[in-house]
């Protein structure tokens, strides 16, 4: 199984606001990210999506869109809060099960490069993240057998604390560079 976990729960402190609610191209920001994911799902009896959250309207739309809503009460103090909330909502694992997290303020991932990483969702891979030259970011792909590494970040430590310690074993997708560029202003939209 590949578990798609959608972190969309931040604190959005440099956007001054919810920045994941905010107009993008016609429609909340975070809607992007979530209607891309889904529709990689869609139709696969080996992929499932859950969205970690804390305001209802995007709860509501996970639902919309065949996922799973999950709170994450303590997101404030930084993403591996809201990595943990997703683990938790899909574990137990098994062993040949993985793991892609993406960012919901990274509104231009394509759905193409979310299904070059279902692809990679095979044994022997142990990890794999978005790439453009030497830029790498989110999407990030992860084996069952890293969940403790997972579980273990800290504050506002992402999955790529966890990717940084085996570089050796990390595939890369390569993706547009616009679909690693994260809004984190409102000048960004």
């Amino acid at each position: 199984m590949i578990h798609l976990i959608y972190l969309a729960a931040g604190a959005s402190r440099r956007f001054g606001a919810d920045k994941l609610l905010a107009d993008y191209h016609g429609k909340p920001l975070f809607r992007h990210g979530l209607e891309t994911l889904a529709a990689a799902c869609a139709g696969r009896q080996d992929a499932d999506l859950t969205v970690v959250t804390n305001t209802p309207a995007i709860a509501e739309a996970a639902r919309t869109l065949g996922g799973r809503a999950v709170a994450s009460p303590r997101s404030v103090l930084g993403q591996s809060c809201s990595i943990r909330a997703g683990l938790d909502a899909v574990e137990p694992l098994g062993a040949g099960d993985f793991l892609l997290f993406a960012v919901a303020d990274q509104p231009r991932l394509r759905r193409d490069t979310v299904t070059r990483f279902l692809a990679l969702a095979v044994p022997g891979t142990w990890a794999a993240t978005a790439a453009c030259g030497d830029r790498v970011g989110n999407p990030g792909l992860f084996c069952a057998e890293l969940v403790p590494a997972l579980r273990a970040l800290q504050g506002d430590k992402g999955g790529r604390a966890v990717l940084n310690r085996w570089p050796q074993r990390l595939l890369r997708v390569e993706c547009l560079p616009e679909e690693l560029q994260d809004i984190d202003t409102p000048a960004d939209l």
